[in-house]
């Protein structure tokens, strides 16, 4: 059974202009350790995507599952419990510190505030932000802040991180660590959702999808397709 499941699903918005359809009919799974990439242009859906998948927002219609549980039901709270919804924005009422946004998830969960800063800084060292500990957001470079976010996530040991555009606005050399943290996560066995507007963004993917008139495709681009390593092809050869 994949841990996360969307069957059928449909996003609308309507603003002044009249209501507008994001998604048309989307089915998505992902399997454990497994990391599934979402390739979109601009305004695409790609954001509204990971939103539902999270838990964030709700479907029109159809059905998003993880481990088997429909998020739309009553009483189920599965962000933050199991699904790790990566917000890149560090927020100032979050706390001034790296330390002390990796802790706040904690807190607010009520963990005790040394077990949480314990936690914290072990999510710091696990998403390679531990010298950031000290640093202010001013301080932080896109990359580093994206460690950051990641660490605030992985405090809450989550079995799926979501994350919208993890590279955006990331340095080009340091592109290719934060693809390989995100790669190391699904090779620890948690299963990684990830959007992307860029080609780049697409490597160390299982699998690549490709989001466009709101229908989600199995194929990339045939520009795109070289960038696309085989990853699940080479399992299977070497087993």
């Amino acid at each position: 059974m994949s841990l996360l499941e969307l069957q059928h699903v449909h996003k609308r918005y309507a603003d002044d202009a009249g209501e507008r359809t994001i998604l048309r009919g989307v089915s998505l799974q992902a399997g454990k350790g497994e990391l599934v990439v979402v390739w979109g242009l601009r305004r695409s859906g790609r954001s509204t995507l990971l939103r539902v998948a999270a838990g964030i927002e709700p479907a029109d219609a159809g059905t998003v599952r993880f481990d088997g549980r429909d998020l739309a039901a009553s009483g189920e709270r599965l962000l933050g419990e199991g699904i790790g919804y990566c917000q890149k924005t560090l927020r100032f009422a979050d706390g001034h510190t790296a330390l002390d946004h990796a802790m706040v998830g904690l807190l607010s969960r009520w963990v005790a505030p040394a077990k949480a800063r314990v936690r914290a800084l072990g999510a710091l060292e696990r998403a390679g932000a531990a010298h950031c500990a000290r640093m202010t957001r001013r301080e932080l470079s896109a990359a580093e802040a994206m460690r950051v976010s990641l660490a605030r996530t992985l405090a809450l040991h989550p079995r799926l991180v979501v994350v919208d555009e993890p590279v955006k606005g990331v340095e080009l050399s340091e592109r290719d660590p934060i693809l390989g943290l995100l790669r190391t996560l699904a090779d620890e066995g948690v299963t990684v959702l990830a959007s992307t507007g860029e080609s780049t963004g697409l490597s160390q993917a299982d699998r690549g999808l490709v989001l466009g008139d709101g229908e989600l495709r199995g194929a990339p681009p045939r520009e795109l397709a070289p960038v696309l390593p085989l990853r699940r092809l080479r399992r299977e050869a070497s087993g």
